[in-house]
């Protein structure tokens, strides 16, 4: 095999077709512009959207935009860190209740959710909806327990 034998898979390369050539040619006159109007003429083209005049579609709709979307059946969460339970003593049971009426959570009736940031020192009884590991991980290397509810 050398170099002059080499040849693309067959249908892997397809010749651009030359518009506006003649009649033979199959793309002759108007070269598949149609006739006449702003896609017709050279430079007419149209930006994405457009829709000749009418108030577009993406402005007739209330204003939501830019806000992506939304799953709608998502969980949302308190989300604490293991630096914000410095405060509670030893052996403390630390529970959704608690955290409500020191103000650590702003809104009570959603679950929470403890993660990672900080150090905890003292041993504390973990009883929340959700724990991360590294959290988990920290609470019981201080002689705590966790509990999931």
């Amino acid at each position: 095999m050398k170099l002059h034998d080499l040849m693309p898979n067959e249908g892997s390369k397809k010749t651009r077709k030359r518009v506006g050539h003649g009649i033979s040619a199959g793309q002759g006159k108007t070269a598949g512009r149609g006739t006449k109007g702003q896609g017709s003429r050279s430079g007419g083209s149209v930006r994405l959207y457009h829709q000749g005049g009418n108030l577009p579609f993406y402005r007739r709709l209330p204003f939501m935009r830019g806000q992506g979307f939304t799953p709608p059946n998502q969980i949302e969460y308190n989300v604490i860190n293991l630096d914000q339970l410095v405060d509670f003593e030893a052996n403390s049971e630390i529970t959704p209740e608690l955290l409500a009426q020191s103000f650590i959570v702003r809104k009570p009736k959603l679950p929470v959710v403890l993660l990672g940031r900080g150090d905890i020192k003292v041993p504390l009884k973990v009883r929340l909806q959700r724990i991360s590991q590294s959290a988990r991980a920290k609470i019981e290397a201080a002689g705590g327990s966790v509990e999931i509810i």
